[in-house]
């Protein structure tokens, strides 16, 4: 089941005086991050919506104010809180997916149609994608390139791969 809202960033801290948030962009880039109209914050009543009042890039970070939160004091308790935006209002490119959307699914083999486990994560050091699957064999990882994934479909529940000898258990 996709879920409407996607968490987009996590608050580092504050930038200046008059409330602006530093964010860590779990997004594609803290571009695609400093480019979304809103996001919400979640309550124990379930999630408050944050409108983008002004955003720009600085360094690794979206840097983002919101009509909401308009003081440092205001700011202050926002650090270390996750934010959430709407998946529409999200850019991807086309073919490209959400992880949240991936962890689940069956990771089969493409030419014998093996069942290797489901994926649990997805890590990305360094840029590129790591699929860690989790199994009978235990977990491996596989490096998401075209190489080891053949195919990624959501919509069919699986993900295929072509893994070389000694990387599954």
């Amino acid at each position: 089941m996709e879920q409407k809202l996607l968490e987009c960033a996590r608050v580092a801290g504050t930038h200046g005086v008059h409330g602006a948030l530093r964010l860590t962009s779990l997004c594609d880039s803290a571009q695609v991050l400093a480019s979304l109209p809103k996001m919400f914050r979640k309550t124990k009543d379930g999630f408050v919506k944050l409108t983008v009042a002004n955003s720009f890039v600085h360094k690794s970070f979206a840097v983002v104010t919101f009509d909401e939160i308009d003081s440092l004091e205001a700011a202050i308790p926002m650090k270390n809180a996750s934010l959430y935006a709407e998946r529409d209002d999200i850019p991807r490119d086309e073919g490209s997916f959400f992880i949240s959307d991936l962890i689940g699914l069956e990771v089969r083999d493409e030419d014998t149609g093996t069942l290797y486990g489901t994926l649990k994560e997805v890590i990305s050091p360094a840029g590129r994608d790591i699929y860690v699957v989790s199994g009978e064999s235990g977990e491996f990882m596989i490096p998401c390139v075209p190489e080891f994934v053949i195919r990624i479909a959501p919509d069919e529940g699986k993900i295929t791969v072509r893994p070389i000898e000694g990387m599954i258990g």
